[in-house]
């Protein structure tokens, strides 16, 4: 078992003292706050949040774990990943770390060596670890060109079956929009969604096409009951506008699902007045906005022999000034389209941090990796601390924000139901068997 800074008791009922709670994933209970953070006693009960209150107040009669000021997350919510296509980079770099460089190992990979077998073993390699490092709910997008559809969402779908007592899983068809030409497959692929309880999905490109396509996926959404998540405007190029357009094809077919659109890195390119009144558009749309900050900055404005330009984030404080609800998640992990990362939602908020300027106040900002995704993904339950709700949390030592973001919090306790579960991480070594050693 992986080191841990501290050991709550192994008992029915126990009380973590003096505990420093994110505010904004405290449900029913509130103090005096320092930059979004209270003070509080978490008491736990048969595996659940039993009450929540004054620190250092909690019944003596319970056994008691002492958190000397450390925080206390809710488990985390990582809405945008890619598990199907996670840890090929010794398999298939990407020399050149460029998005068609990406495309293009992706692709060849996939049609190589995506057995349902191969899938499976990556899959469950990074549940393993998104599950060590607290992650309680995830979406991934599943590649979906035929034949693939067929195997990754069978896969899929027995994998969510194993999982569903750890890890929450929904998932997206990811396929370019053009693919929908082809009738019989748009149809198959359909009724693969459906039959896996799924989500379309896409990626959109600019393209005379656009609305066509766009009112066609809509309309397929909303003859299916299906919501939406879209890979949208993956570039640097002011020009593309594709974000604009989805926004407008969803107000133009009235379409009421939930709408997900995420990357939208062209819009922090786009002149302010053209930038705004996409804005106001995907706010009045009621879409929802996931910011990739790790592989983006990876991927974006790469050019052979010159430093970067641009973080290649989204415009993240302007679309959640204007009501848009917004995240970050940790796309890809060890593919070519981002050679590393380990789905670990505080490497994720603690790169966000910086790449993203979501410090100074941090007052609000946990609910990134946690409130917010849930919200998006419909599953409220998760990603708050809730008297009733069950005690899945994450205890840290650090005590304030400074101390949190400075270190990568290895030393972390997950409870799972007010157990402390393993935290080793699964070894490279096991996944010899497909990569190569």
């Amino acid at each position: 078992m992986s080191y841990s800074f501290m050991s709550p008791p192994n008992a029915a009922r126990f009380v973590l003292s003096n505990a420093t709670v994110p505010a904004v994933t405290l449900v029913g209970f509130t103090g005096q706050a320092s930059e979004g953070l209270v003070k509080a006693d978490i008491v736990v009960a048969d595996g659940l949040i039993k009450d929540i209150l004054p620190a250092d107040s909690a019944p003596a009669e319970f056994a008691k774990a002492d958190v000397r000021d450390g925080m206390v997350w809710p488990t985390f919510a990582d809405m945008h990943t890619h598990i199907d296509k996670g840890h090929i980079w010794e398999r298939r770099a990407n020399p050149d770390g460029s998005f068609v460089g990406a495309l293009d190992a992706v692709r060849a990979d996939r049609e190589a060596n995506w057995s349902a077998a191969d899938v499976r073993k990556r899959m469950e390699f990074s549940l393993r670890s998104a599950y060590a490092h607290g992650t309680s709910l995830i979406r991934t997008h599943l590649d979906s060109l035929a034949p693939q559809h067929r195997i990754s969402f069978e896969v899929f779908s027995e994998v969510r079956e194993a999982w569903k007592d750890k890890i929450a899983l929904q998932a997206v068809a990811l396929f370019p929009l053009d693919a929908m030409a082809e009738d019989a497959f748009f149809a198959d692929l359909l009724m693969v969604i459906r039959d896996a309880g799924g989500l379309i999905g896409g990626v959109t490109q600019m393209s005379p096409d656009i609305d066509r396509q766009l009112d066609k996926l809509i309309r397929a959404a909303m003859d299916n009951g299906l919501d939406i998540d879209l890979h949208v405007d993956e570039t640097e190029d002011k020009q593309v506008l594709t974000l604009k357009a989805i926004a407008e094809a969803v107000l133009r077919n009235g379409f009421t699902g939930k709408v997900t659109a995420g990357h939208c890195c062209s819009l922090s390119r786009q002149d302010e007045d053209v930038a705004a009144a996409t804005i106001d558009l995907v706010a009045k749309a009621g879409i929802s906005v996931v910011s990739l900050p790790m592989c983006n900055m990876y991927l974006q404005d790469r050019h052979a022999g010159r430093t970067p330009r641009w973080r290649g984030v989204t415009l993240f404080h302007e679309l959640a000034a204007a009501g848009v609800p917004t995240a970050v998640a940790s796309d890809n992990t060890r593919d070519p389209f981002y050679a590393y990362g380990d789905l670990d939602p505080v490497e994720v908020f603690r790169e966000a941090v910086r790449i993203l300027h979501l410090d100074h106040p941090l007052d609000t900002a946990a609910r990134v990796v946690t409130t917010s995704p849930a919200d998006i993904l419909g599953r409220p339950d998760i990603g708050r601390i809730v008297v009733g709700g069950p005690a899945d949390l994450v205890l840290f030592s650090a005590r304030r924000w400074s101390e949190f973001l400075s270190r990568p919090q290895s030393d972390r306790v997950v409870l799972r139901k007010g157990k402390v579960i393993d935290r080793s991480l699964p070894d490279y070594r096991e996944l010899d068997t497909v990569i190569g050693a």
